[in-house]
Order: C-alpha cells, then structure tokens, then sequence
C-alpha cells in the first residue's frame, strides 16, 4: 500500500516535522517513506509519500492525524493512494538526518562563538572583582590602625573611669 499524505497549515515548515515524521514512519516499520516540505494554495505544506502493509499505513496515518511538533500549526492532513516509487525509509531517514546536520552545524558554530565571548566578558568581570576585593583589603588595613589607636584610647579611658569610682 502507497500514500500520499500532505500536511498544511500556517506553520509546518521550520517546526521539526520532517524529522518529527521520519520517526513516525521508523516507529511505523514502514517499508518507504519520503518527506519534503512544500506549498499548496498559498500555505506552507508538508509531503509524506509512504509505503508498508495496511496495518502500518494504519498506525502511521493515525500517528499523523493525532499528533504532530510540538511548534506546529496544522489546519489539515489529507491522504491519496500514490503509484510512483518511494525510496527506503533509512535512505530518506539518512537524508533528513544530512539536511538537519547542515542547518545545526551554522547554529552551533555561532553558539560556539558567543559562549568565547561570554567566557572573555566573565574573566574581565572576574579580573573587576579581584581588583575590588584588593582595594577593600587596603582600605581595611588603612582602617586598622586608626580603630586600634582608638580602642587603646577607650581601654585606658574605661580604666581610669574604674579606678576614680574604686572599681577592680
């Protein structure tokens, strides 16, 4: 059994459906699966040709209608019997996998290269800290000896204070 499955809505491009339905048709044991994204009557659509025994078909379609990306936004799914070849699903699952690497590898090189700049701005902020705390240091040893003058100031003020009033 073959199908031709179409899938439209405002959002089905962009939204991890052709992956999102490569693992629907491994789940499925469909024999031939090919996905690609398209457009029909003005709205983003997305293709699914799939082949395998009428049980499988079954599960996949239901899979299909009941569920779809979490980002997506479907307005309709339809299906038609289909004549024409449809290549094994681990060719396709390997294609998608390909195409989905070439849209991560930009991705990640551009996180990659944020997350040097955050490193550098975080050991500046780290050098900044490091020169305050040394400062604190100094003013406190500036401090120090003025508060120690004054405690020695203060003992001998309270004993004498003592010894006027007859005090041990």
């Amino acid at each position: 059994m073959k199908l031709k499955i179409t899938i439209t809505g405002p959002k089905t491009h962009d939204v991890g459906y052709r992956p999102w339905l490569t693992e629907q048709a491994m789940d499925a044991y469909l024999r031939g699966f090919e996905v690609y994204n398209d457009e029909v009557s003005g709205q983003q659509a997305v293709i699914a040709l799939a082949e395998a025994d009428e049980p499988r078909i079954k599960r996949f379609i239901n899979a299909v209608k009941t569920m779809q990306p979490l980002l997506a936004k479907v307005s309709g799914v339809t299906s038609e019997e289909y004549t024409g070849d449809i290549m094994p699903v681990w060719q396709s699952a390997t294609i998608g996998s390909f195409r989905q690497l070439n849209k991560a590898i930009p991705l990640l090189l551009d996180m990659n290269g944020k997350m040097t700049q955050m490193l550098e701005k975080q050991d500046m902020m780290i050098e900044k800290q490091d020169k305050t705390i040394e400062e604190i240091r100094e003013l406190r040893g500036e401090i120090r000896p003025g508060l120690s003058v004054q405690l020695n100031q203060l003992q001998a003020d309270m004993k004498a204070v003592k010894e006027r009033l007859g005090m041990p």
